[in-house]
């Protein structure tokens, strides 16, 4: 290991990065090292610009992709490297906006009813029953689930954050009969070697199968039942701040996005077309009668 790298990943460390945050920067380091054949600390601006151009253009990665790369570089140069750079010296691929995929009931329950295995369709029932990401519902432990009091601990989400999620009489039914199966020690859903959860690689791969299985024409993924838990309990009357903390949303403008998709509050908003023709008929104009 270079001094440069050991440094870099000690800096990473220091500033509380994710390890898979940690691993996505390390990757795009070293192939924009290799790209250029020599070591970052002798590459400047324009290299990174023709770089990213490079990432665009020939690989075609998405710009979801490149702008990470732009986040590793960034770090490197000013953090690491304490380059007298500042954030415009690294311009972003802009992201087209797209709204979430969202299930409505019936699908959610068509789609549980194909995911094979107890494990898996009690893990993926975390998602959709507590708003859990993928990573969080991988992770949980026996010792986070609170019956008495109905609640779910999140320990470490995104951005190392601890939360409470709710859980629900038909998810712990379900968590039961799981338990009462496998009788897991630490880790609600341990993997083939006890000490470790199971990876979130296999749970994908469990919601891929079904979502194949159960003959939606929408993709559902791990996130899509997270972003179906958040629009129904929006459809339902739920606060939006509730839901921000049931997510753990560090902005509620996050959260907000789901009104962007809730059938049910854009149906339900009335137009001002219905204001209008409601408006008495001596106040409207009328018309003078030919003579």
């Amino acid at each position: 290991m270079t001094p440069l790298r050991q440094r870099f990943i000690e800096d990473m460390q220091l500033r509380g990065l994710a390890p898979t945050t940690q691993r996505s920067y390390i990757h795009y380091v070293s192939e924009f090292a290799k790209f250029y054949r020599t070591s970052p600390e002798n590459l400047d601006l324009e290299a990174i610009r023709q770089y990213e151009i490079h990432l665009l253009n020939e690989r075609k990665l998405s710009p979801q992709s490149v702008n990470t790369f732009i986040s590793s570089a960034q770090f490197l140069y000013t953090v690491t490297l304490e380059m007298p750079w500042d954030k415009a010296c690294f311009p972003r691929v802009r992201i087209a906006e797209t709204l979430p995929v969202v299930l409505d009931p019936e699908e959610v329950a068509r789609f549980f009813n194909c995911v094979t295995g107890l494990k898996y369709r009690a893990a993926l029932m975390l998602c959709y029953g507590a708003g859990l990401r993928i990573a969080e519902a991988a992770a949980v432990k026996v010792s986070d689930i609170d019956s008495k009091r109905m609640l779910i601990r999140v320990e470490q989400g995104k951005g190392k954050k601890d939360r409470y999620v709710m859980l629900s009489p038909r998810l712990l039914a379900v968590l039961r009969c799981y338990w009462r199966v496998r009788r897991p020690r630490v880790w609600l859903f341990p993997s083939w070697r006890e000490a470790k959860h199971i990876s979130v690689g296999a749970l994908s791969t469990a919601c891929r199968d079904a979502s194949k299985q159960c003959g939606l024409a929408k993709r559902v993924t791990a996130h899509t039942l997270r972003h179906s838990f958040a629009t129904h309990l929006l459809e339902n009357g739920t606060d939006t701040r509730v839901i921000q903390v049931l997510l753990g949303h560090s902005r509620i403008d996050t959260t907000a996005r789901y009104t962007m998709v809730s059938s049910h509050v854009i149906a339900g908003t009335p137009s001002p077309l219905d204001a209008l023709l409601g408006v008495p008929k001596q106040v409207q104009s009328k018309k003078k009668p030919r003579k």
